[in-house]
């Protein structure tokens, strides 16, 4: 539609040339032709005029809203590539909360997996027992018909109750006085007669060495062994236990170099007696050894009973805090009950504790403490500190504790403590032993016979050049 103002520019322009038309026809004696043809002539020069003003100002609103067309275009870009990008991560994040989600889902098929295996495992040894058990009574009931041998057989019972005369032999052996024990221990410290012997634990239910435990020996004049329960309260009445305690440090701490050469997530639990931690020049000397060694700290856990943790001095806190502030972590052994304060325990710097699986299954520890067995394993999980099921010596154990979610065992089911070889530490095997035992892929000792147990994996093969045969 035509604009009012475009029509009244219209009007005044004829208005101007007929205007100017009159004034030359009437003031300046012009005749009538020719005023209109001047009128007609300055009505065109303002039509024209007025064409071209308006095509300037047109262009230059155009050129305006070009502009900012093009500077809405501009944001419309940045928007559209700001969308993108967003969308892009969203993608991104899915991507990987996808392939995490994928990777999980094959990590729990591979236990799911495994674990069949070890019930299938199971299921083929007791299926051997029960065999077993049958076959039992048919063995037994093949002598009645041989009433007539009975007779002789009485003879029998003397001649084998006449071993048992010279077992009594290393028993005799063995009593000493206190006085000729703490020189014995004396003489084996002094002669470097002090072996280590390492004990893995494993996870649950894989059985892969995840950690060991650095187990004392000493060897008399005799080569006797003396294991850790004959000398440690001897060893503590005569201040040797200090001494003891420094080796075994020296010791781990070779040990574990050794076997982190191989592979770095593996660790090493060392003892230290109550008594070293409140002497202060021997937790010097001690301290100063750990402090030299530092970078192990996350790979060498140091165990205290939890009477020691329970009986606490200024002193002895004060030594802990010290540890604790150099990366050391510690564990708890010789559990007792299981009345235990996580919280105070995390903060000390506690992170494995170790409670015998029979305690653990003990029904009549429901009634004695304020949380049910099961349980414990989450409790302590809220505050760093692991749960080890220790002594474990059968399969039934190992199933029951998974109920609990115990996830590592240790146990002679898994491997006994076993020496190391002599260029690690001077170390010999037991002498009860007649001969060693064959390796599995795990280094554990091989069965001799019965149903196929399920071996231990990982960790325990790289540490065969740290550990000798029994």
């Amino acid at each position: 539609m035509i604009r009012i103002s475009t029509i009244f520019i219209a009007i005044c322009m004829v208005l101007v040339a007929a205007s100017l038309g009159f004034v030359l026809y009437s003031v300046a004696g012009i005749s009538g032709s020719e005023s209109a043809i001047v009128a007609l002539t300055a009505l065109t020069f303002l039509i024209l005029y007025n064409a071209v003003s308006m095509r300037l100002r047109d262009r230059s609103d155009v050129g305006n809203q070009i502009a900012d067309l093009s500077r809405g275009t501009a944001d419309l870009a940045r928007q559209v590539a700001e969308f993108g990008r967003r969308l892009a991560a969203v993608e991104g994040r899915v991507t990987s909360a996808n392939s995490t989600s994928a990777d999980r889902t094959q990590a729990l098929a591979g236990e799911i997996n495994e674990l069949g295996g070890l019930v299938r495992q199971l299921a083929a040894s007791v299926a051997h027992h029960e065999d077993m058990l049958a076959a039992a009574p048919v063995a037994h009931a093949a002598p009645p018909p041989r009433d007539d041998l009975l007779p002789q057989a009485a003879p029998a019972p003397a001649d084998a109750a006449a071993p048992p005369e010279p077992a009594p032999a290393p028993v005799a052996a063995t009593p000493r006085s206190q006085s000729q024990l703490l020189g014995a221990i004396k003489n084996a410290i002094d002669e470097n007669r002090l072996d280590i012997y390492l004990q893995p634990m494993v996870t649950l239910p894989q059985r892969k060495v995840r950690y060991y435990e650095a187990v004392t020996r000493l060897r008399d004049e005799g080569d006797q062994i003396l294991a850790a329960d004959d000398f440690i309260s001897v060893a503590e009445a005569g201040g040797l236990i200090g001494r003891i305690d420094n080796l075994v440090m020296v010791r781990c701490v070779q040990v574990l170099r050794r076997l982190m050469v191989r592979s770095k997530d593996v660790g090493v639990f060392c003892n230290v007696s109550a008594a070293t931690l409140a002497s202060p020049a021997t937790f010097t000397q001690c301290l100063d050894f750990l402090e030299a060694n530092r970078a192990l700290a996350p790979s060498l856990v140091l165990e205290f009973k939890q009477a020691t943790f329970r009986h606490l001095g200024p002193v002895e806190s004060e030594n802990l805090a010290a540890l604790a502030q150099r990366g050391y972590r510690f564990s708890i052994d010789h559990v007792t009950d299981l009345r235990l304060e996580p919280r105070e325990l995390a903060d000390r710097g506690v992170r494995f504790i170790k409670v015998p699986a029979a305690l653990l299954l003990d029904p009549t520890q429901i009634a004695t403490t304020d949380i049910h067995p099961s349980d414990l394993s989450d409790l302590l999980g809220r505050y760093g500190i692991d749960l080890i099921a220790e002594r474990i010596e059968g399969e039934r154990s190992v199933v029951d504790l998974l109920d609990y979610d115990v996830r590592l065992g240790q146990g002679f089911l898994f491997a006994p403590p076993r020496p190391l070889r002599p260029e690690g530490a001077s170390a010999t095997a037991e002498p009860s032993q007649t001969k060693p035992q064959e390796l599995n892929g795990a280094g554990n000792p091989a069965p001799v016979s019965g149903p196929a147990a399920p071996r231990a994996t990982g960790n325990a093969a790289l540490a065969r050049r740290a550990i000798g045969p029994n």
